[in-house]
């Protein structure tokens, strides 16, 4: 359907641009275009059209992509015409080399994602951390805290409160079991996470008076025309402290996983050239 809807199109846009005449090609390709012995085919257009575009948008759409092939064509005709050898044979080795480390890269690529092994032990990352604690710094402050946010006429306040501050299992489960009664919510306060990311969350803590939530074991009660909010500060750790290695260990694994990757790029490029020099595939002449 999407190919006979494309026809129509390219027949449309052959009319609206009213061509004389179009090239049939040895190999029965349509070319729609031509600049000198470069021909573009109609099979170079499909890939412009879309289910959800309308016929005129298509045909504007195919006709800039025209004129954009047209320009390029005729500006690199020009490039080889007047450039001289020394630069064009500069340029070629250049596209070669891109080529050619384009391909390397890519079939790397796919031999290091069949053998790396993307785990990063606990005890792995820890080796890491310990030894390069002096570039593992935090930018930004960080708590470790939880809130809630209710109605403040509930009926329960105060011993939601309670058990909010004191936070022991019982209250846990209690509070865990009516949640869903709660506006907004985080009980988890074994995480760290960014003061900045805690002010987006909580519309009633600003730049102001978000120094309150860098008072450790601190609780905090503010409220607003959206409800009550109770916060508990675990822990603070403010900016230029050691990071904890709990919260940037996702970064160890990565820096961890590279590192595997180059010792492994190095190995496979050291076995690729030894199995070639023993099948004959490649030699040096003295």
């Amino acid at each position: 359907m999407k190919y006979a809807q494309f026809s129509i199109l390219l027949s449309a846009f052959l009319f609206v641009v009213s061509c004389d005449y179009f090239y049939k090609q040895a190999d029965d390709k349509t070319a729609v275009a031509r600049v000198n012995d470069v021909f573009l085919y109609a099979d170079d257009l499909e890939h412009l059209y879309t289910d959800n575009m309308s016929t005129e948008d298509s045909l504007l759409r195919v006709n800039n992509f025209i004129t954009r092939w047209a320009t390029q064509q005729l500006l690199v005709a020009g490039a080889e015409r007047n450039l001289n050898e020394s630069k064009l044979q500069d340029f070629n080795r250049l596209a070669e080399q891109y080529k050619n480390d384009l391909y390397a890269t890519s079939y790397l690529e796919a031999l290091v994602r069949r053998s790396i092994d993307t785990v990063v032990t606990k005890k792995e990352a820890e080796a890491y951390y310990n030894s390069n604690t002096d570039i593992f710094t935090l930018k930004e402050d960080l708590i470790k805290f939880r809130y809630i946010q209710v109605d403040e006429n509930r009926l329960d306040i105060s011993e939601l409160k309670t058990k909010f501050q004191r936070f022991n299992e019982l209250d846990k489960q209690d509070l865990d079991s009516i949640a869903i009664q709660f506006k907004s919510y985080s009980l988890n306060d074994s995480i760290w996470i960014k003061v900045t990311q805690a002010i987006k969350k909580i519309p009633v803590v600003t730049t102001e008076n978000k120094n309150e939530l860098l008072k450790k074991s601190n609780f905090i009660q503010l409220k607003d025309s959206l409800g009550l909010y109770l916060m508990q500060i675990e822990d603070v750790l403010e900016r230029n402290s050691p990071a904890p290695l709990d919260y940037i260990k996702p970064t160890i694994d990565q820096i961890v996983i590279n590192k595997r990757k180059l010792e492994l790029i190095k190995e496979l490029e050291k076995d690729i050239t030894k199995d070639a020099i023993k099948n004959k595939q490649f030699e040096i002449y003295n």
